[in-house]
């Protein structure tokens, strides 16, 4: 017993790097952190230290369409101490996405989504084929104008089809950065670019071990933005379409 309370009195725990995701198939919130383990001496300081990102699922079963968000969101940063008070509006504008994803029929059987299950985006047409030896080739093109860069992450995305190739496109943290950083700044800049990178993306969070990855770039938070603006954008269009119409018919 008095060799429990000694390691218990010599071991500090300091949980940091939390980050937040939406779950893929569940409603259900993402948290990814990382705890850092420290071993101090006698005189208190640190011997010994490791680290280890852990993840922590936040299910939300009371979440429907007309749960009111906001209040929603506040209850789970309230009681979820990993997720920092600052990170409120993130949670609610991640809350919102889970509110109005498309959920399958609750009286059909449910089934994971694979990539056979969708028609395969084709991307860019190129008269090229994509090589995972130029790989850093294809990360400069991303510094490029937006034609480059659309070049460049079509051959990426080439490359990601091969779930060969996913386990050392994992490992090109260089080529991961640039696609969330391009995908980030200059979505709107074009619609091919965009969708382009999301699938490359989306090839990762189709196995369940790169699932990581998919939250720490917060690819779920950045797709929800873009539909957002996107569904803005399609009404917008709607309204002028009617306005149009009715001004032929007078």
């Amino acid at each position: 017993m008095d060799s429990l309370q000694e390691e218990q009195r010599y071991l500090k725990r300091r949980v940091k790097g939390c980050t937040l995701d939406v779950h893929p198939t569940e409603k259900a919130l993402v948290v990814q952190y990382e705890v850092e383990a420290t071993v101090l001496g006698q005189m208190g300081d640190p011997m010994v230290g490791e680290r280890k990102e852990c993840q922590k699922i936040v299910r939300l079963k009371s979440l429907n369409a007309h749960t009111d968000t906001s209040s929603l969101a506040r209850k789970v940063v309230e009681e979820c101490r990993l997720i920092h008070p600052s990170k409120l509006h993130e949670v609610e504008q991640l809350l919102f996405y889970l509110q109005n994803r498309k959920q399958s029929n609750d009286n059909q059987e449910r089934k994971r989504i694979s990539p056979r299950d969708l028609t395969p985006y084709a991307g860019v047409e190129l008269d090229e084929v994509a090589s995972i030896n130029n790989i850093d080739e294809y990360v400069e093109l991303l510094y490029e104008d937006v034609q480059e860069k659309i070049r460049g992450a079509t051959l990426i995305y080439q490359l990601a089809r091969n779930p060969d190739n996913l386990e050392e496109l994992i490992q090109n943290e260089t080529a991961l950065g640039a696609l969330a950083r391009v995908l980030r700044e200059d979505w709107k800049q074009s619609v091919d670019l965009a969708t382009t990178i999301t699938y490359v993306f989306f090839c990762f969070s189709s196995f369940s071990q790169f699932h990581g990855l998919v939250t720490h770039f917060k690819i779920g938070a950045l797709c929800m933005n873009i539909i957002e603006h996107e569904l803005k954008r399609y009404d917008l269009w709607q309204d002028e379409l009617q306005k149009k119409k009715k001004a032929y018919i007078l």
